[in-house]
């Protein structure tokens, strides 16, 4: 009988990474497939930021391998057209003098160049894509002048003009409202259903069962990785949260 091959968005192999010789990542091994929308979840200091960004090449990890795809050569610039990033809104400079449609366009440069400008078909895409967001009407208006949950949603639409095939979002419902939640995930679920990868952090473990299909559970190692009707139960949670209590009724 053929096994059949898996697709992976991700492979990680061995990873390991430190902070002042501090290790925060351990030996993590984790194969991501293609078109799931998967949650990284633990407790606080578990590592799941750094995950994430150790997968994009933002952090020099102390050994292990990265991979995208099944491809070799992983470098920022080769996959600048594949993957797409929105970082914790609470680490982004929101002071920055841009207007929304500004900030949306800074989407395409991966495929232009900070030399070539913007033309009329990127423009139009960015306004298509702040109407996804239900953003349209904020296009001329200062980042800097927007609500939380306005600012997150703009930073949905810049890496949505990415056409990307793995999106990576890193608490991308912290201190948003029920509204923007709501839109957020929509839009993360359609993306999912068009085949792309996409990966949250999240800590809202009430919710993981009905957002994503995917979870993988860390505390500095991986706990558990696969199917959230397989791997998302309490014995898990345990394990990564060290708790002795009902987690899942206790985030009730």
């Amino acid at each position: 009988m053929e096994l059949k091959r898996v697709d992976y968005a991700v492979q990680i192999e061995d990873l390991t990474v430190a902070y002042d010789l501090k290790p925060v990542l351990w030996d993590i091994d984790l194969n991501i497939p293609q078109g799931k929308l998967m949650a990284v979840i633990g407790p606080n200091g578990a590592g799941k930021t750094t995950l994430i960004k150790a997968m994009l090449g933002l952090l020099v990890p102390v050994s292990g391998t990265v991979r995208f795809f099944h491809e070799a050569d992983n470098s920022l610039r080769k996959l600048k057209n594949k993957v797409a990033y929105v970082p914790q809104s609470g680490s982004v400079d929101w002071d920055f003098p841009a207007t929304v449609l500004d900030i949306v366009l800074m989407g395409c440069y991966g495929k232009l160049g900070f030399i070539k400008r913007p033309g009329k078909k990127d423009k139009d895409n960015a306004m298509e894509n702040l109407k996804k967001v239900g953003m349209e009407d904020y296009a001329l208006r200062q980042i800097s002048q927007l609500s939380g949950g306005q600012q997150q949603r703009v930073f949905l639409a810049r890496a949505l003009m990415q056409t990307a095939d793995i999106y990576f979002m890193d608490e991308p419902f912290k201190g948003v409202d029920v509204q923007t939640e709501k839109a957020i995930i929509a839009l993360l679920k359609e993306l999912k259903e068009s085949g792309k990868t996409v990966v949250v952090v999240h800590h809202d473990l009430q919710t993981v069962s009905e957002y994503f299909d995917w979870v993988t559970l860390i505390n500095i190692k991986v706990i558990a990785s696969g199917p959230v009707e397989e791997v998302f139960h309490e014995q898990n949670l345990k394990k990564a949260y060290h708790s002795t209590g009902n987690l899942l009724k206790s985030a009730v």
